[in-house]
């Protein structure tokens, strides 16, 4: 399954509820993305048919192996990016905002630039 900026964002809410709250569901999902039930169902069986989540018989989802990687992925570039850009005077709320837009798109290369430009002025990320 090649993995689409949704499924990345669907991940990635998972891997952050469950470090907030311990047990994620599918609601949990819904109000934290702010979109329908029955859309982030569809992507959650989607997600267990490919191997990325699991879903305990509480209903409770869990990233397998393969969906944390790029749920980890995701996040590092959501965390450094959103702090590159407060470093230059954005805001907090529009700094995590614009970070979620183009964590899915910038190269690996530009973001590895990003990366030690940011651990070598700002130290430890």
């Amino acid at each position: 399954m090649e993995i689409h900026e949704s499924a990345e964002d669907y991940l990635e809410a998972i891997l952050i509820l469950s470090e907030r709250n311990g047990n994620v569901r599918s609601i949990d999902i819904a109000n934290y993305l702010g979109y329908s039930k029955p859309s982030v169902s569809i992507a959650m069986k989607k997600l267990r048919e490919n191997g990325y989540v699991s879903v305990d018989e509480h209903g409770h989802l869990s990233l397998e192996p393969s969906g944390m990687e790029v749920a980890n992925h995701i996040y590092e570039r959501h965390r450094v990016l959103g702090r590159m850009l407060q470093s230059i005077g954005v805001s907090e709320d529009v700094a995590m905002a614009d970070a979620c837009k183009i964590e899915h798109d910038l190269s690996d290369e530009t973001f590895d630039r990003i990366k030690e430009h940011m651990v070598r002025y700002e130290g430890e990320l």
